[in-house]
Order: structure tokens, then C-alpha cells, then sequence
């Protein structure tokens, strides 16, 4: 090479693709009809594919489909990636493996600032993240608060079914977050960025549920004034959570399992079918099996349905993440109106520790709202919880005999414990939850002049 200026250019080039392929990001470039031009080694490692089978090729053709899924920015016509766009996703690697990506994406523009092609960096988490979960560092998956053992296999399992278009069934108390759980197993999978349509079918009439899933045609009843789609085509290409699923009438059970067996369904009044391509998950707070035998629920989409079953426990099987699901709604609350950090008093968080949760995670919010309004001096204490904390129904579940106080006992109590709460229920040997709820419905218990904490 005798020329110093082509030298020049090809050592330039060469010395740029080794500092690329030293990377310990997959980079992969590709021009506006989406042909791969670059295409470093870490991308090779992390995708199984070789350069040389992608070079030059449609991205789409040669990894065998959107490297991003449905977040591609060139699958339509018109690009729609206007400048720079960072994300998860999930892609099934050459040899059929699921590796967990964090992806960038910019659009590349040349010296006269017009669009030329797209530059991708990624990078794979999916051991990291899988450690962190086994070491139980993981206290939030998607919208999903967490650390509890029982939660943590949750999250393990969202994992594992995500890749997998096959049906999942999710069983769990009303408030335990399974709509969350849900929304988690379709942004993990490929279908991440497509439509995400959950539909409550124990809160639609009955008369209209068929055509509220299914859609329906012009004139096919008093009122369908136009077409109409239905939720299963608003989430083509995306994921229908069916919540409450065990209350759909009999015969829209038939049209759904024909929609399990064969992807088809049909529009009320239509005499033709449709394919659809939506994932379909599905829950109850009751046990479906329990329907299948009294005959409310069909058994053969009972089975449709259960494919990969996912049970959520309630709050008071993992009361310990209690204070984690405190602390996440408080940070909601001081982020969207901008309030000072607001601190639970330990006389409180025993008292939330100590009920049975009935209506769950959906009834800890509750509980978070109402306080935070009630409280003053961004301080969370026992009387400004809900009354319900306090009843004495929460102690039957409680094993072995409970002890009764009374107003002298505890003002002699507080006395000898000067005003500390917490000691004067050591004292009386109960739990301190319990001498709060006294105090709470005798508030003459304290003595005079006495400051209590």
C-alpha cells in the first residue's frame, strides 16, 4: 500500500474495529432498510450469530427476526426511532436461548445532518440479574414489591415462562397484584412495546362481554351503529389479561377456546374469522378447578387456560414485606406531590405488622393514603392509621391466650416505664401492637403529665 492517504484511512479503520470489537458491548449498525454494516465481536458472543452471516443482510431476515421485537423502530414503513431510545428486552439467541438485553439505539446522521442508519449497543444481564434474584437482592420486579422468599420465586417464574408464548394461569387473593404479575410476564417477553389489554370479565354485562372480547359487525344488534374491534384484536401482537376469567358466561367460553386451539375468533354477527396473534393470560381469586367440578367452567379450557399455573401469596404469608410496600407507596406519594420524606413510627409499623390484611397489597395503599393525609409533621403514628388496624378482630388469628388489660394496669405501666411505650408493654408482657390498640380505644389510660413515645 503506496499511497499514505488510503494507508492512512485503512489503518484508521482497522484500528477502530479492534477498539469495537474490544467492547464489552454487542454494537451492531445497520442503514435505513435495515442492511447490517457492522456487527462487533461481543455481538457475535452475545447473539451466536457470526459477522459473516449478517453482513449485508436485512437484520430482520438474518437474526431471524427483530432483534428488538416489537420495539423495532423500522418494522412499519416509516422509521419511527426519531433520535435515541434506551430499553430492556428479552431476544431468543441462534441456538434458541433467552438472554436478557439493556438496549441503546441511536439514529446516526451524516455530515449534512441527515439520517443514514441506526447504531445499537447492548449489553447482557441476564446472569446478573438471575444473581441477584437467587441472593435475594431483588426487591422489585416490574411494578412488583418484594423480598419474601414466596414473592422471589414469583419473580423466578415470570422469568422462566416470558420467552414462551403458552397460556399462564394466575391464582391469588383480590388485591395480591396479579394484573402486575401479568403485565411483568408480557414486558419481559418479546412482545414488550406491543399492546398490553387487560379486561375485568366479572365487571361487564353479560349481554355485552361477547362483543366487548370478540368485537362485532355493523347492524348485528340494536345499536352497533359501526364496526367495532374487540379487546382480543386491540392486543394483536400483544398480551389480553383475562382477570376474573371464571365468570365468563358458558358460551363465550366455547369462542374462547377456539381462540386457544386455532389463534381464529369470530366478530359478533360476522359470518367469516379473523386471526389474531395475542398471548392469553388469565386469572381468578377463586380456584378454577373448584368451578370446573361445579360445573360453572368448562373443563377442556380449564386446561387451555393452565398450561403454566402461577400462585400469588397473600400479604400475611410474607409480612415482611410489609415495610418494603410502606416505603414504596410513601415514595410514590412524596414523588408525584413533591412532599418531604415522610417516616413510619415504629408504634405504627407494629400496628401495620401485626394485621391480617385482608384486602392485601390493594389495602396497604389504602392504608399509606389515608395516613399520609391524616399525619402531621411528615410522621406516621398509630392514631393516624385507619380504625380498622385496630380492631380486635385481627387478633384471632393469634395462637394461645390473649391477655386482657385494663386502664390501671397500663397507666401503672406507663408510669414505672416513663412514658415509653414500647417498655411499657414488656411490662405487661404483651405485644407492643396490642397495648397501642388499647391506648388507641382508651386514651384516658395515659396518665396525667405524662409525655408517652
Amino acid at each position: 500500500m503506496n499511497d499514505p492517504a488510503l494507508y492512512k484511512i485503512f489503518t484508521n479503520r482497522v484500528n477502530l474495529e479492534r477498539i469495537l470489537d474490544n467492547l464489552q458491548d454487542g454494537i451492531i449498525a445497520h442503514d435505513l432498510n435495515r442492511r447490517i454494516f457492522y456487527f462487533n465481536r461481543m455481538a457475535e458472543t452475545i447473539t451466536g450469530f457470526k459477522r459473516e452471516e449478517v453482513l449485508g443482510k436485512d437484520c430482520h431476515t438474518a437474526l431471524g427476526g427483530p432483534l428488538c421485537g416489537v420495539r423495532c423502530a423500522f418494522c412499519g414503513e416509516t422509521p419511527t426511532l426519531t433520535d435515541h431510545s434506551d430499553y430492556t428486552i428479552n431476544i431468543t439467541t441462534k441456538s434458541g436461548e433467552t438472554r436478557k438485553l439493556e438496549m441503546s439505539a441511536t439514529m446516526m446522521r451524516d455530515e449534512n445532518d441527515r439520517n443514514f442508519g441506526v447504531l445499537a449497543s447492548f449489553k447482557d444481564v441476564t446472569t446478573l440479574f438471575q444473581l441477584r434474584v437467587k441472593a435475594k437482592e431483588v426487591t422489585a420486579f416490574g411494578n412488583i414489591v418484594g423480598r419474601n422468599h414466596k414473592m422471589l420465586e414469583v419473580f423466578q417464574q415470570v422469568i422462566d415462562v416470558a420467552p414462551y408464548d403458552y397460556p399462564v394461569h394466575i391464582h391469588g387473593e383480590t388485591g395480591t397484584g396479579k394484573e402486575l404479575v401479568a403485565n411483568a410476564i408480557h414486558e419481559e417477553s418479546q412482545r414488550s412495546g406491543a399492546p398490553f389489554v387487560p379486561i375485568n370479565c366479572g365487571a361487564l354485562p353479560e349481554g355485552l362481554i361477547e362483543s366487548e372480547l370478540f368485537g362485532h359487525m355493523r347492524g348485528s344488534f340494536s345499536g352497533a351503529v359501526r364496526d367495532k374491534k374487540g379487546r382480543f384484536e386491540l392486543a394483536h401482537g400483544g398480551t389480553i389479561f383475562l382477570d376474573e376469567v371464571a365468570d365468563l358466561p358458558k358460551h363465550v367460553q366455547v369462542k374462547l377456546l377456539r381462540f386457544l386451539q386455532e389463534g381464529t375468533l369470530e366478530k359478533v354477527g360476522s359470518e367469516g374469522s379473523i386471526k389474531v396473534d395475542a398471548r392469553v393470560i388469565s386469572a381468578t381469586n377463586t380456584d378454577l378447578k373448584k368451578e370446573v367440578e361445579k360445573n360453572n367452567f368448562r373443563e377442556d379450557l380449564f386446561y387451555r387456560l393452565n398450561v403454566i399455573p402461577i400462585h400469588i401469596p397473600p400479604l400475611r404469608e410474607r409480612k415482611n414485606d410489609i415495610p418494603l410496600l410502606v416505603q414504596h407507596f410513601l415514595k410514590q406519594i412524596e414523588e408525584r406531590y413533591g412532599k418531604e420524606p415522610i417516616r413510619v413510627s415504629d408504634e405504627a409499623m407494629s400496628l401495620m405488622m401485626d394485621h391480617v390484611w385482608p384486602g392485601n397489597v390493594r389495602e396497604v395503599e389504602n392504608v399509606v393514603q389515608f395516613a399520609v393525609i391524616k399525619c402531621r409533621q411528615n410522621t406516621i403514628r398509630p392514631e393516624d392509621l385507619p380504625m380498622e388496624l385496630f380492631q380486635a378482630g385481627d387478633m384471632k388469628l393469634k395462637r394461645g391466650p390473649l391477655k386482657k388489660l385494663d386502664v390501671e394496669s397500663v397507666q401503672e405501666a406507663i408510669q414505672k416505664a416513663g412514658g415509653n411505650k414500647a417498655k411499657a408493654a414488656r411490662i405487661l408482657g404483651v405485644g407492643r401492637a396490642t397495648l397501642y390498640r388499647f391506648l388507641n380505644e382508651n386514651p384516658d389510660a395515659v396518665p396525667d403529665g405524662v409525655i408517652t413515645n
